[in-house]
């Protein structure tokens, strides 16, 4: 053993492990300090990149529900432009009808009209072509100032029930 205490090599290891045991503790604390901070730096990271992935899927949820609710609004939009296009057919439908029913009655009533207006005027040629085959028969029988007043009395009697 006393050779190993005048062996020079023997005190550079014994120098080296007093050296690294004294620079340990601060190398150590400083080493655990870098680690422990770049754990944290990481761990940070994995934070935030979990939270924006929440975030991320959060967002997209909500897109495909306003897409949802979008694409439902259109549907119920087109059903009731469906809806009201056939309402508004029914309406022009029911529309024209009544036009043409009223277009009808009118042509209906005018030819009503002209026949009664025909009907009065023939009445009326026949009252007088009656009245004037009356008065030329009464004429032509009956002379004088009787006659005359037989036939204007007569001519008054079928103009009044003819009229």
């Amino acid at each position: 053993m006393d050779a190993l205490l005048h062996d020079t090599s023997f005190w550079v290891g014994v120098a080296f492990v007093i050296f690294v045991v004294l620079a340990w503790r601060p190398l150590s604390r400083t080493l655990v300090t870098a680690l422990d901070e770049r754990a944290e730096t990481i761990r940070n990271n994995i934070d935030e990149a979990t939270r924006l992935r929440e975030e991320a899927q959060a967002l997209l949820a909500s897109y495909k529900r306003k897409q949802r609710n979008a694409a439902q609004e259109a549907e119920e939009i087109l059903r009731h432009a469906r809806s009201e296009a056939g309402r508004l057919k029914e309406q022009a439908i029911a529309d024209l009808e009544a036009l043409l029913a009223r277009r009808e009655q009118q042509a209906l009533d005018r030819i009503a009209q002209a026949e009664a207006q025909a009907t009065a005027e023939v009445r009326g040629l026949a009252v007088d072509l009656a009245v004037a085959a009356t008065r030329r028969l009464l004429t032509e029988r009956a002379g004088g100032v009787a006659a005359a007043m037989l036939i204007d009395q007569s001519i008054k009697q079928i103009d009044e029930k003819l009229h």
